[in-house]
């Protein structure tokens, strides 16, 4: 079983200031870079949406091999303002990641994405296929209606896991247990900031329980991350608006991308993302390779994901040189 590589400080990070929410205000997006400046350029898209960036997402690269570029999505993680939806859908945040390559001055780079990051993995690649080098997808997510309502509406995981259901609807009116989000997000976004905080709480603790296949191998790490409630708010502002992808089904814009070299890492008991997702992505994109992981679920930090992912990335690498 192969680890995560040894633990890497950046050698550079920055605010970079995007445009204005008005009242002087501005998105500003954290981006760190770790390994070799000179290596090849991947991009880390983490999760959620709303999640952020860990200290563990630099370690899936050879530090000789990458130059290793992370970045917190707007108002995730070190972002600022935390939590803020304005300005805050898919198609800015692939303007986003084009500035940040801009300013890193970097032509093309290797895109590496799991769950929601494979999203905007794919949607990014299939608006700028001439910046992607090559890709490394995890646990895909299309984004669509019926994905978003396995994870948070009555009849997908809830038939999985019927106890945590139960926790996370019980104090619901009747009427909105069978789809809860709306009732959530109007609860998130109110003026009472226990009630706010005690609904994210409510909402993570779903998350985090059908997140991994075996209990004892979810470690959650709240590193730089203030607290659960701006990465619940943005999570269900994207979920309430079919993560802004609607009108650009990545099923349906495979062409665009067909002739990127791919590695996907699906683990086959995830519940987050059903491992259906990627099989439905890889049909209409067989140039892909696709690898499913036996005994495993959606969690990026279970030892077969990080064993998957590292050879992934040294596959990619050998590949790339």
């Amino acid at each position: 079983m192969i680890p995560l590589y040894p633990e890497i400080e950046p050698f550079a990070s920055q605010l970079i200031k995007m445009e204005s929410l008005g009242n002087n205000r501005h998105h500003e997006v954290y981006v760190e870079q770790c390994g070799n400046p000179e290596g090849i350029p991947v991009i880390f898209l983490h999760g959620g949406p709303g999640s952020g960036c860990r200290p563990m997402h630099r370690r899936y690269f050879d530090p000789n091999k990458y130059h290793i570029i992370l970045f917190d999505q707007r108002g995730c993680g070190r972002s600022i303002p935390h939590g803020e939806i304005a300005h805050n859908t898919t198609h800015y945040l692939v303007s986003d990641m084009e500035v940040i390559r801009q300013q890193l001055t970097i032509d093309r780079w290797v895109i590496f994405g799991g769950s929601w990051g494979a999203t905007l993995g794919l949607i990014y690649a299939q608006t700028h296929p001439d910046k992607v080098m090559a890709m490394i997808l995890r646990g895909v997510f299309l984004g669509r209606q019926q994905d978003i309502d396995w994870v948070y509406a009555e009849g997908g995981a809830s038939n999985l896991f019927p106890d945590a259901w139960h926790n996370l609807i019980k104090h619901l009116p009747r009427s909105e247990q069978h789809k809860p989000l709306q009732h959530y997000y109007k609860m998130l976004v109110q003026d009472d900031e226990l009630q706010q905080m005690s609904t994210a709480k409510t909402l993570q603790a779903w998350e985090s329980t059908i997140v991994t296949l075996r209990d004892y191998e979810y470690k959650p790490d709240n590193t730089n991350d203030p607290s659960p409630l701006a990465h619940s708010r943005i999570q269900l502002h994207f979920a309430l608006n079919q993560c802004f992808i609607e009108d650009t089904p990545i099923l349906e814009n495979i062409d665009a991308i067909r002739a990127i070299p791919s590695l996907i890492v699906h683990g086959r008991y995830d519940i987050v993302c059903p491992v259906h997702q990627s099989w439905q992505l890889k049909q209409v994109w067989p140039e892909a390779e696709l690898s499913i992981i036996p005994l495993a679920g959606h969690a990026a930090g279970e030892p077969v994901i990080i064993d998957a992912l590292v050879k992934a990335t040294r596959k990619m690498a050998k590949l790339l040189a």
